[in-house]
C-alpha cells in the first residue's frame, strides 16, 4: 500500500487506538510513500494528532454511529479527509476526491458513499460546527481534559498560552559545537548557505533557525560543527559545567545529545552514558560517532545501580529521568493521547525511587543535576523539594533568584523552547 491517506488513517489507529508511539509507527510508513509524499504523511498525522477532540466531536454529529471494531481504522480516515478541509490548503475536492480513493487501498471501496457524505456535510455545515466544539473545553484546546486542569492548577496565569504552544510546529535550534567554532562563526557560516539564524539571549551555544531545513543543508554537520537540540535541552550541559578529567554519568542519555554536549565542552572526560533501551543507545553510538566523540555506552536501568555500578563515584551526575514529555507536545502530539492522569504519579514514584538510588553513586562535594521534559510540578519542583527534605547531605543549589528552597529549580516553558525543568543539588562534604 502507498496510499499516502489510508497509511495516515493507519498510522493514527496504531498510535490513537493500539497505544503505540508516533515515532514507532510512522517511518516505517513514510517507507512506504515516495519521497515527495513523506511531508504530506507527517503533516496529516501531526495534524490530525493536534486536532483529534475537535475531530472526534465533529464526526459525532456528522455519523449517525461511529465508526467501530475493525471499521476504526476508516475513522481515522475520515479523520483525515476533515483536517486537509479544516486545515490545509488542499483544494476541497481535491482533499475529498483522494480521501474517498484511499478507501480502495484499504480495501473498503464500499464505505466510498459514507465517508463523501460526512466530508460533503462538513463543508456544508463547517462554520456550526466549529461554533460548536467552541463550547467544548477538550474540543476548544485540543488536548485531554485532565491535562487542561493540572495546567491550570500549575499556571493560572499562563496556562492558555501553553496549550496554544503545544499546538503549534517547534522551531529548530542547533547547537553548534564549540570545539570547533565559535557561535558567531557558524552563523557567518549559515549566512553563506543564505540560511537565515539569530543568536538568542541566554543560549549561548544555540542558533535558532528562521525555518527548518535538511541537516544535511547545514554546514559542517556530517563532520559534528552542529546538532539539532533545543534550546532549554542545551542548558543541562552548561549546567553540568564539565572540567577536563571529570568522571560524569549521563543517566537516561538517549538519544545523547546531551552526553555529546558535555564531551564538547571539555577535554579529557571519563563519561558514561546509560540507558536501558538498546535500540536508543544505538542513537547515542550514531551521534557520537558523526561528532568524533568517545564515550562508555552501558545498556542498564538507572534505578537498579547495583547491577553496573563499578563502585568509583562520579565527579557529576546529569539524571534525566523517565517523565511525562508534557513538554515536548508540540513535537510529539501523541503525548497527548497515549499519556493518561494515572502516569504522572507513577512517573513520579520512578523518579523518586532513581533519585535516590543515584544519589549515592555521586562524590562528596559533586553535583547532580535533575532534569525532566515535563512542565507538570509533580515531577520536577514538588519532586526536588521532597528530595532536599529527605536527604541530610543534599545541598540546594539556586539557579535564578526564584530558585528558593521552597520553590526549586528552572522551569521553561513551551514558548520559545520546549517546556524543561532543571534542579542543580550538590552532594554536602
Amino acid at each position: 500500500m502507498n496510499n499516502v491517506r489510508a497509511l495516515a488513517a493507519e498510522t493514527l489507529y496504531q498510535v490513537v487506538d493500539q497505544g503505540l508511539s508516533l515515532n514507532q509507527v510512522l517511518p516505517a510508513a513514510a517507507a512506504k510513500v515516495a519521497v515527495k509524499e513523506k511531508a504530506l504523511l507527517q503533516q496529516l498525522c501531526y495534524g490530525v494528532l493536534r486536532q483529534l477532540p475537535s475531530l472526534e466531536h465533529y464526526c459525532r454529529t456528522l455519523l449517525t454511529k461511529p465508526l467501530k471494531g475493525k471499521q476504526r481504522v476508516f475513522q481515522f480516515l475520515v479523520y483525515v479527509g476533515i483536517y486537509q478541509l479544516q486545515h490545509m490548503r488542499t483544494p476541497a475536492h481535491a482533499a475529498v476526491a483522494e480521501t474517498v480513493n484511499a478507501l480502495q487501498a484499504l480495501q473498503a471501496p464500499g464505505l466510498k458513499g459514507l465517508v463523501n457524505a460526512v466530508l460533503r456535510n462538513f463543508q456544508r455545515q463547517q462554520a456550526e460546527l466549529e461554533a460548536a466544539a467552541n463550547q467544548v473545553e477538550v474540543c476548544l484546546y485540543n488536548h485531554p481534559g485532565w491535562f487542561i486542569k493540572a495546567v491550570q492548577e500549575a499556571y493560572p496565569e499562563k496556562w492558555q498560552t501553553i496549550l496554544a504552544a503545544n499546538q503549534q510546529q517547534a522551531p529548530m535550534w542547533l547547537r553548534i559545537n564549540q570545539s570547533q567554532y565559535s557561535t558567531d562563526q557558524y552563523l557567518a557560516l549559515l549566512t553563506e548557505a543564505n540560511i537565515v539564524a539569530r543568536k538568542v539571549d541566554g543560549f549561548c551555544d544555540a542558533v535558532l533557525l528562521e525555518k527548518p531545513c535538511d541537516v544535511f543543508s547545514l554546514p559542517g554537520f556530517a563532520e559534528g560543527a552542529c546538532s539539532v537540540q533545543d534550546g532549554a535541552a542545551q542548558i543541562a550541559a552548561r549546567l553540568i559545567a564539565p572540567q577536563a578529567g571529570e568522571r560524569i554519568l549521563d543517566a537516561c542519555a538517549a538519544p545523547g545529545g546531551k552526553t555529546c554536549h558535555i564531551l564538547e565542552l571539555a577535554d579529557n572526560l571519563a563519561v558514561t552514558a546509560l540507558d536501558c533501551d538498546e535500540t536508543r543507545l544505538a542513537r547515542v553510538q550514531e551521534n557520537l560517532s558523526r561528532i568524533g566523540l568517545q564515550a562508555q555506552l552501558l545498556c542498564a536501568d538507572a534505578a537498579n545501580p547495583d547491577a553496573w555500578w563499578d563502585k568509583e563515584t562520579f565527579d557529576k551526575i546529569l539524571l534525566d529521568v523517565p517523565c511525562s514529555a508534557t513538554g515536548v507536545i508540540r513535537r510529539h502530539p501523541d503525548i497527548k493521547w497515549l499519556r493518561r492522569a494515572a502516569d504522572i504519579e507513577q512517573l513520579a514514584l520512578l523518579q523518586s525511587s532513581i533519585l535516590d538510588k543515584i544519589w549515592p553513586l555521586l562524590k562528596t562535594g559533586g553535583t547532580l543535576v535533575y532534569a525532566t521534559c515535563s512542565v507538570l510540578p509533580q515531577e520536577n519542583k514538588d519532586q526536588v523539594k521532597a528530595f532536599l527534605a529527605r536527604t541530610d547531605d543534599a545541598i540546594h543549589q539556586p539557579l535564578h533568584d526564584l530558585d528558593t528552597h521552597e520553590q526549586p529549580g528552572w522551569q521553561f516553558l513551551p514558548e520559545l523552547t520546549d517546556g524543561f525543568y532543571y534542579a542543580k543539588i550538590t552532594k554536602r562534604p
